[in-house]
């Protein structure tokens, strides 16, 4: 993700949250707690995000650390392991 494409879309996405906020209370201080809220719960969900992307990617790493008969399919799976590439690539060919 690119940093300044990310705060320009959270800047957009509370200027709006912020603009119906008010026009739906009245409120210049409900509109701008609820979106202060709104902004904390924004980065809470893209930080508890990331942990998880972070965490997956450690994961798979010491799989595939363990050595490559943990990584790689059975002799006998190699047909459905190939079969399943191509199913889960729509619009891929193999040659």
């Amino acid at each position: 993700m690119f940093a300044p494409r990310v705060f320009i879309s959270m800047i957009g996405a509370l200027t709006v949250f912020a603009v119906a906020t008010f026009i739906l209370t009245g409120s210049a201080w409900t509109a701008a707690w609820q979106t202060l809220l709104c902004a904390v719960l924004l980065q809470a969900g893209y930080f508890i995000t990331v942990l998880i992307l972070v965490a997956k990617e450690a994961h798979d790493r010491r799989k595939l650390a363990q050595g490559p008969l943990a990584a790689s399919p059975a002799a006998g799976d190699e047909k459905e392991a190939k079969a399943l590439h191509v199913s889960n690539n729509p619009g891929h060919f193999n040659s």
